[in-house]
This record gives structure tokens, C-alpha cells and sequence, in this order.
């Protein structure tokens, strides 16, 4: 089995009492662990493999929180390493009558904006690891820097790289600036996780296959295409090669972590194929884009990120009374 390393922020999300209203109004406020880069890392040791968190997190009550939730979960966290120079990143939810959110995060700086390269230097990576990341700590600081130094030792030790975008203009200063520091990290990936509203932003194309094409540039070997509630394609060697699953329909109340769920659905199963990644057969991409799509699926019927993510049992449950009921519809 491949170890997966996940790096970057994690967070206390806030998520409201209410639903359908601006974040200015919601009265009150439930606490829940979040960040992408952690709960791709619990999503992994949820569905029984085996990943590590990279991050820093302050020397408070919320980041003793954040290491007991993901060591809950199975994840390893000798990796995260604390600091009292900075607290732990904050980020109040609001949440509208389908499921869609918004986001105010509090981190000027936090405590995840710290991480150094001298920090990665303690992390061990092994022949075939994975490691993924996302774009909200690309942002000029320390931990922009630490990112680079883990792709170069993972792709020294023959690793795998998958990076999910994943934008949050409120965190830059300009639109413009996420959107050139996320085409300079592309080139470093293996592989790219995007959704359909985030394509054209990133591509600058609006025609869906030329914005697929152009992805395909340096270490760019796969492209995964979400689109929501309507499944998502797989695309690989340049666009030539896709596949396409349509996903689950279930009733959503909160999309919080439901990306973060699909692509950690998919790096669980890579770790524990045997295959090469890059010579995945249609069926082979096809069985797995079922299963994240069921585990994403799944994740948006609960409240919150790490609380709402499956077990490897649950997501094959769901699947098999979906496949059900759906052969009873038609």
C-alpha cells in the first residue's frame, strides 16, 4: 500500500445554526474540523489507507483539536508540527438551501502560513507515495515554499503528484494572482482535480475540451473533471482517452468537503492498486469514479467536512442500494 501525504491548511470550520441566509445574520455557529488538505487526508484513512498530514498549526485549544480529530481518523500526524507565533486558521461557514456555501476566513497570518521548508526536510517519503495538495496556502508565505521542496522530494523518490485547485479568491489579493500561481503549480502535478465553475477561471479558455487540452503540460498526465451532482470524467494521455461516471443523486445539505471526499476517494484507491497510475485501463478509471462519486455523494447529506466523511463499508453500501433502486426505476 502507498502511503498518501496530504499538505497544507486545516481549520475550524463555523457552520451555521441556519441555512438560506447571509453569513451576517446566522445567530449562531457549530464548531467542525476542516481544511482540503486534512480532509483528503481523513478521507483516505476513513476508506482504510494509510496518509499523513503535513501542515503547522497554532499552539492552541482549536489545533489540539484539529490533531485529536484527524488522529480520530486514522490519520498519522507526526507531520504536523505547532507554533505559537500564530493561531490556527478560522473560517465561518454560511450554508444556502442547496447545500452551497460561502466562505470569511480569519488568517492574517495563521499559524498554517508558517510552514518552512526546513519543516519538510523531517518528512520521510517512500518510492510510489503519493502527495496532494491544493492552492489556498500557494499564497506568498513560508508555506507556499515548504510546498515545493515536498513535491521535489517526492518526485525524487519516484512519487505521485495530485493537486485539486480548489479556489478561494477571498484569501488573495487579486484574482489574477491565484490565477497565475495556480497555472505555475499545474506543470508539478501528475494529477489535476477540477471542477467545471473552476475551469475556465484557471484555463482562461471557455471552450470545455480546448480548457482540458491545455492542462495537459509539464508532469500532466490525468485530468479529473467534477461536475457535482452530475458525476465527473477522467480524462488522460493529453485528452485523447475519458471516461465519464454520472454520479449519485441524493439530497444535499451541505457541500462542505464533498470535492475534498471525491478526491480522496480516488487517491485511496490508487494507493492501494498495485497498477501503474499512468497505465489505469477505462475500466479500471471507471470503477473508481464510482466510488468517489458515491463517497462525495454521501458527504453532502451530513453537516461539515471531516464529520461527514464515509467509511469504506459505507460508501459500498450506499453504492450497491443506489445501483438498487435505480434497476427498480427503470
Amino acid at each position: 500500500m502507498r502511503s498518501v501525504y496530504t499538505i497544507g491548511e486545516a481549520l475550524i470550520d463555523f457552520i451555521p445554526a441556519e441555512t438560506g441566509i447571509p453569513l451576517k445574520q446566522v445567530s449562531g455557529f457549530g464548531k467542525a474540523a476542516g481544511g482540503a488538505p486534512a480532509n483528503v487526508a481523513c478521507t483516505v484513512a476513513k476508506l482504510g489507507g494509510r496518509s499523513f498530514f503535513i501542515g503547522k498549526l497554532g499552539e492552541d485549544a482549536f489545533g489540539d483539536f484539529l490533531v485529536e480529530t484527524m488522529e480520530q481518523s486514522g490519520v498519522d500526524t507526526r507531520y504536523v508540527f505547532r507554533t505559537l507565533e500564530a493561531n490556527t486558521a478560522l473560517a465561518f461557514v454560511s450554508l444556502q438551501a442547496d447545500g452551497s456555501r460561502d466562505f470569511s476566513f480569519y488568517r492574517k497570518p495563521s499559524a498554517d502560513m508558517l510552514l518552512n521548508e526546513t519543516d519538510i526536510g523531517a518528512c520521510e517519503f517512500g518510492l510510489g507515495d503519493v502527495l496532494h495538495f491544493g492552492s489556498v496556502d500557494l499564497i506568498e508565505a513560508p508555506v507556499k515554499y515548504a510546498h515545493l521542496r515536498a513535491i521535489e522530494a517526492v518526485k525524487r523518490s519516484g512519487g505521485f503528484i495530485s493537486f485539486d485547485p480548489n479556489v478561494r479568491l477571498p484569501l488573495w489579493k487579486s484574482a489574477e494572482e491565484c490565477r497565475q500561481t495556480i497555472q505555475a503549480f499545474i506543470p508539478y502535478s501528475h494529477m489535476v482535480k477540477i471542477s467545471d465553475e473552476e475551469l475556465a477561471f484557471i484555463t482562461g479558455i471557455e471552450d470545455e475540451a480546448a480548457a482540458i487540452s491545455s492542462l495537459f503540460i509539464g508532469s500532466v498526465k490525468h485530468v479529473l473533471l467534477t461536475r457535482g451532482a452530475q458525476g465527473a470524467t477522467w480524462f488522460t494521455l493529453g485528452g485523447t482517452r475519458k471516461v465519464s461516471d454520472l454520479g449519485c443523486a441524493v439530497k444535499a445539505v451541505d457541500t462542505t468537503g464533498a470535492g475534498d471526499s471525491f478526491i480522496g476517494a480516488v487517491l485511496f484507491q490508487l494507493s492501494v492498486d498495485a497498477a501503474d497510475p499512468h497505465s489505469f485501463t477505462d475500466e479500471q478509471m471507471r470503477r473508481m469514479l464510482r466510488f468517489a462519486n458515491a463517497a462525495a455523494a454521501l458527504t453532502t447529506t451530513r453537516y461539515g467536512a471531516i464529520p461527514s466523511l464515509p467509511a469504506h463499508a459505507e460508501v459500498l453500501s450506499f453504492m450497491n442500494t443506489y445501483e438498487a433502486s435505480k434497476v427498480g426505476t427503470d
